[in-house]
């Protein structure tokens, strides 16, 4: 320990490492930013001292997260990736929706919504190029209590029969192709056509792709259906809901996959032929007096 200024501090060393730079956040007046900093900090040194990594090896790690910076821009996150893929949006997510139980789960939103996605009719089907085997949708929203919620907003999108959204291909699928926007009836039902999704990997070109699937890190998601559930007085949903017979749920680059949003896509006939059909039931919780949706 050294003296400055008649102060008494701890010198830099691999021992003191995260303590000395905790001292110097002490007295900041933002006390939880600096806690969460100085946490961060000691798991970054505690990792350092574990590792022993080279000048070289921690070039390296700059330069990775110096690239990861340059591959992000308007059009595609990079870091939203890496927070995706190492399952911290997902642990978020997590913690900041804790419902009770029969409540439906929150995952979290993905980078292909959309806030403009049309309304449709009751019945109306999202697939306007009508590529893919057909399916019928059926959605009830509820409370816990299992009564109707009528006049909910259920909003929708998913990717198409070669797992790709709408705006990954805006050359080759119509505007809003496989989204939209209903409204629950008196029962709390909506019923929509659509067509049977498929998986689909995340993007492996940039930095973090390259990184993660190196480590051997699966890159892809099963197929799913994303919801918007929103209603007056009511905590907001957003989930997935997934195909029971994807062989590849336990590997879900997303970290989304919960036993209560699996269901079964159920062969069907459907007047004009055969296809599939999903019966979904989202459960809400009433928002806390004050909180908005």
């Amino acid at each position: 320990m050294t003296m400055a200024g008649g102060v008494p501090t701890l010198t830099f060393s691999e021992a003191t490492s995260s303590e000395v730079f905790a001292e110097r956040l002490a007295s900041q007046k933002n006390a939880d930013v600096a806690c969460l900093i100085a946490a961060a900090v000691t798991h970054v040194h505690d990792l350092i001292k574990q590792f022993r990594p080279t000048q070289e090896d921690w070039r390296k790690v700059i330069a990775f997260l110096t690239e990861v910076g340059h591959a992000s821009d308007d059009k595609r996150q990079e870091w939203v990736l890496l927070s995706d893929l190492t399952g911290a949006s997902a642990l978020v997510e997590e913690i900041n929706s804790r419902r009770p139980k029969g409540a439906t789960p929150n995952t979290i939103r993905g980078p292909f919504f959309r806030g403009d996605a049309p309304e449709r009719k009751p019945g109306a089907s999202i697939s306007l190029d009508g590529i893919g085997e057909p399916l019928a949708v059926s959605v009830r929203v509820q409370d816990l209590d299992g009564l109707p919620i009528k006049d909910a907003e259920v909003v929708t999108w998913q990717a198409n029969a070669q797992g790709f959204y709408e705006n990954q291909q805006p050359d080759l699928q119509p505007e809003h192709n496989l989204r939209g926007v209903f409204r629950t009836d008196a029962d709390g039902r909506v019923r929509y056509r659509s067509i049977v999704p498929s998986g689909y990997g995340v993007p492996g070109d940039g930095p973090v792709g390259r990184l993660l699937s190196a480590a051997g890190l699966p890159l892809h998601r099963p197929a799913n259906l994303h919801f918007q559930v929103r209603a007056e007085g009511f905590e907001p949903i957003t989930t997935h809901i997934y195909d029971a017979s994807d062989p590849i749920l336990s590997e879900d680059a997303l970290f989304g996959v919960r036993p209560e949003l699996i269901h079964r896509f159920e062969p069907v006939e459907l007047g004009d032929g055969g296809g599939k059909a999903v019966a979904i039931t989202f459960t809400m919780v009433r928002s806390k007096p004050g909180k908005t949706i």
